[in-house]
Order: structure tokens, then C-alpha cells, then sequence
């Protein structure tokens, strides 16, 4: 009689199958967390005019984000005075005492996007200097390391951990590509860590604006012996963008600047994913 594989020793043969047969890539791209619908979540106010503050945090953001000659917004950690680091700290305590449930939908999604951006800022200022965020190791079991899973923020009673946010908030209830564009995970190959506060106002504007920032960039675009590799945020969450190679690149081409859109609409297969994990630190 055959015995039967545990689960550890099932995802292993699944795990060595894939990287075998499509790359390290796709290996990932299998561990990648996927939206878990967080229902707690769920309740809004339609008719809500309430307007959260954000007021701190933009000023923050105009302060020690700058824009490089790439176009990548880097953060001056090193700069950052203990004043400021209190006032972001202020920031974030305020945000726990907001009845998110009684916001209309265009607040929370600004709510909760903040909420990401403020948390990550100041998990890389308490453990500053790093050379990347995965350098902050506050996970615990298999495939957990980083910050991601560990419980940072409590509002109305719940443990929030940044990948709750994300994946059990965001993406679930919105279902909008775009937000992989709006959180920042302090990475040089993430999308832009916006220098303003999102707003119930603005939230939709700054989405569009993060998608063609980071597609027509050549952080996400690149080219290795002539053929098309491009961030790993496509392979990782592949289905937010359509579940298929053809949908990532109609994606970007809807985002894409004229030249950069020429290009891709010459291409049919999507050759690798690159990411770089070093930190967004604002050279000297």
C-alpha cells in the first residue's frame, strides 16, 4: 500500500516540479499571498461624507520623499528628525481611532493605502539603517520572513499585519490592479511611494498616476537579448492583472506611454521578471 506524501513533503514536489519546468519566477509566483477576503472589512457607509486627516503624513511625504533622475521616489530615512518621527508616529495612533466602517468607499480604500505606506516608513526608520526591508526579519514560521505578516496596527479591536492590509483588504473588496501601483513596500523595484497623502478625493487620480509612473518606467520595463522582462509584481499577483501573460501586457499598453506602448504592442510573451529589494534611501 502507498503511503501518502504530508502536506510539507507535497508542496516541495510541487514546488521543485514548477521551478523545473518555468523558473525561480514561477516559484515565487506560487508562494505569492493571494486575497483572502477579511469580511470584518467589508462594511461602508455609501452616504458617508466623513473626510479622514491626513494632513500629518502629506506633510511628511513632501518633506523626505524626493524624486530622482530615473524617476524613482526615494526617501530621506537618514534625514528624518526625531520630531518628525514622533508627529509620523502621532499619525498613526490617530488612524486607529477612525470608524472605518462608517466611511464611504473612496476613504477607506485612501484609509487603508496610507495606512500601508505610514506603517512601512516607520518599521524602516525604527530598524534603520537596512539595506533592504526583508532585512527586517519579524516573521515566524516557513516562507514568513520580513515584516509582512507581523501584527502592527490595532484599530476597533482587531491585530492588523501589513499583508492583512493588502491582501485581506485591498485587494479582496477593490479588486483594482492599480493598487498594486499605490502600496510601497520601500523597494527600489516597487512602484512610487506617492510624496502626497492619498485622499477620498484624489485616490483615483494618484492611481493612474502610480500605474503610468511605474509601466513606462525602466524599473518594470526592460530588455535581455532583444526580448521583453519586466517586474515580478506581474508573475506575483498575475491574477489582479488578467491571469495571463496576455493580460499583463494589455495592461500595461492601457497605461503606457506612446513610445513605450509601440513596443509592447510588438511583443507576445513576457521572456523574465526582475525585481531589485534594496532600499528607496535618497542618495546624498
Amino acid at each position: 500500500m502507498a503511503k501518502t506524501r504530508s502536506p510539507i513533503i507535497r508542496i516541495f514536489v510541487v514546488s521543485a516540479l514548477v521551478f523545473c519546468l518555468s523558473g525561480f519566477s514561477a516559484l515565487e509566483a506560487l508562494f505569492a499571498p493571494k486575497p483572502n477576503l477579511w469580511k470584518r472589512w467589508q462594511t461602508h457607509d455609501p452616504h458617508s461624507t466623513r473626510v479622514v486627516n491626513h494632513d500629518q503624513w502629506d506633510r511628511f511625504l513632501k518633506k523626505y520623499v524626493v524624486t530622482d533622475s530615473n524617476g524613482l521616489n526615494r526617501v530621506r530615512y537618514d534625514h528624518v528628525t526625531t520630531a518628525d518621527t514622533q508627529a509620523l508616529h502621532g499619525y498613526i495612533v490617530n488612524l486607529r481611532r477612525v470608524p472605518v466602517d462608517r466611511l464611504n468607499r473612496m476613504e477607506q480604500l485612501a484609509f487603508w493605502i496610507n495606512v500601508y505606506n505610514a506603517l512601512t516608513v516607520r518599521l524602516v526608520l525604527e530598524f534603520y539603517p537596512v539595506n533592504s526591508i526583508q532585512d527586517i526579519d519579524l516573521g515566524s514560521g516557513f516562507f514568513s520572513s520580513g515584516p509582512w505578516n507581523k501584527k502592527l496596527f490595532k484599530i476597533d479591536g482587531e491585530l492588523v499585519s501589513l499583508n492583512d492590509v493588502e491582501h485581506r483588504i485591498l485587494r479582496p473588496i477593490w479588486q483594482d490592479p492599480r493598487l498594486h501601483y499605490a502600496v510601497n513596500c520601500a523597494a527600489i523595484g516597487c512602484p512610487n511611494l506617492q510624496i502626497q497623502a492619498f485622499t477620498g478625493a484624489n485616490v483615483s487620480t494618484l492611481l493612474d498616476q502610480g500605474a503610468r509612473s511605474y509601466i513606462n518606467s525602466n524599473r518594470n520595463i526592460s530588455f535581455r537579448d532583444g526580448r521583453l522582462v519586466v517586474s515580478k509584481i506581474y508573475t506575483w499577483f498575475q491574477d489582479d492583472f488578467g491571469g495571463s501573460e496576455a493580460a499583463v501586457l494589455a495592461h500595461m499598453r492601457r497605461y503606457a506611454n506612446t513610445g513605450v506602448k509601440s513596443i509592447l504592442e510588438q511583443v507576445t510573451d513576457i521572456y523574465d521578471y526582475t525585481y531589485d529589494w534594496d532600499l528607496n534611501l535618497a542618495k546624498p
